[in-house]
């Protein structure tokens, strides 16, 4: 399968909550593969179908050496924290201390429509809440502290790739045509 370009902050995309998927067919299994391909060549510890212009409740994680996939997720999350370094691909380059919950439980189902249940912490938790976060249009910078976030602001104006164009997506024959209503 075909690495996609990723979408770059900016981008609308990534502040439009996602719509739940409901047609688990060939099309979906694509985009699982295509954002599994993309998160592995860019490489990333994961990566949601928004930042591939497709607004849909559909990511993949790379933790471990595990590499996994985890569609309409819903999360419960330790009232235990941790702090550490999180970037992201839709913000090459940058890197900012970001407070997560330390564990995570999160449900959904694959691409074929079963069950899965995913239990981690640390990195795996961090990679689990931050894709989530993508589906419900929140980027990581959203979690910063105020002084953090400045920084990380300043860092995105100056950032060569700011303001980029945006990739044309191809269509979805759904309803929906990739997007949420």
């Amino acid at each position: 399968m075909p690495v996609q370009p990723i979408r770059l902050f900016g981008d609308p995309v990534l502040r439009t909550p996602a719509a739940p998927v409901v047609d688990f067919d060939k099309e979906l299994r694509r985009l699982v593969q295509d954002l599994t391909d993309t998160m592995l060549d860019a490489p990333g510890a994961g990566l949601a179908a928004p930042q591939l212009g497709v607004s849909l409740r559909v990511f993949t994680f790379n933790v471990d050496g595990v590499v996994g996939h985890l569609i309409n997720p819903d999360l419960d999350l330790t009232d235990e924290e941790q702090d550490g370094p999180e970037g992201c691909l839709s913000f090459p380059g940058l890197a900012y201390p970001t407070r997560r919950a330390l564990g995570v439980v999160a449900r959904g189902v694959d691409q074929h429509g079963e069950p899965v249940l995913l239990e981690g912490t640390l990195t795996l938790a961090r990679a689990v809440q931050h894709e989530t976060d993508h589906l419900d249009g929140v980027l990581f910078i959203d979690r910063l502290d105020p002084e953090q976030r400045k920084l990380a602001m300043r860092a995105i104006r100056e950032a060569e790739w700011s303001g980029a164009t945006a990739p044309t997506v191809r269509l979805s024959p759904h309803a929906t045509f990739g997007r949420a209503t």
